[in-house]
């Protein structure tokens, strides 16, 4: 079975990082978002299984990503990763309480991401 992930991100480096993290598993096909908006166009296309966003972005944030995608019928369902350089208690509390399922802080290490996002995954299909 293979998932599809939203990665959402508006650093080409990061996305970039997060991608190749991922990418080392044969089971994800990883599909890149540049903006919050960018990712709002991808929403339809695709059924996705997971999705990663940063919070700090231009036009639409991650917050607010994860708000729209928790409130929506039609993707309330799709577990949401944050991965954030804003790492405060409030920060998390924020993003955990919108719905999203993990929120990792930058830098992140790359082996803890891959675990999170196996489990996540795991939970989601049972």
């Amino acid at each position: 079975m293979s998932y599809k992930i939203l990665v959402v991100e508006d650093s080409p480096t990061m996305r970039s990082m997060i991608a190749t993290t991922l990418e080392d598993s044969d089971d994800y096909e990883i599909v890149e978002a540049s903006s919050g908006f960018d990712a709002l166009r991808e929403l339809p296309r695709l059924k996705f299984d997971l999705i990663i966003t940063d919070i700090n972005m231009p036009n639409i944030n991650g917050l607010e990503l994860v708000n729209f995608v928790k409130n929506n019928d039609n993707y309330k369902s799709i577990p949401m990763i944050i991965v954030s350089t804003e790492g405060s208690l409030k920060d998390r509390e924020k993003g955990l309480k919108l719905g999203a399922e993990e929120y990792i802080v930058k830098p992140f290490d790359p082996e803890y991401m891959q675990r999170k996002v196996k489990e996540i995954l795991k939970k989601s299909k049972t």
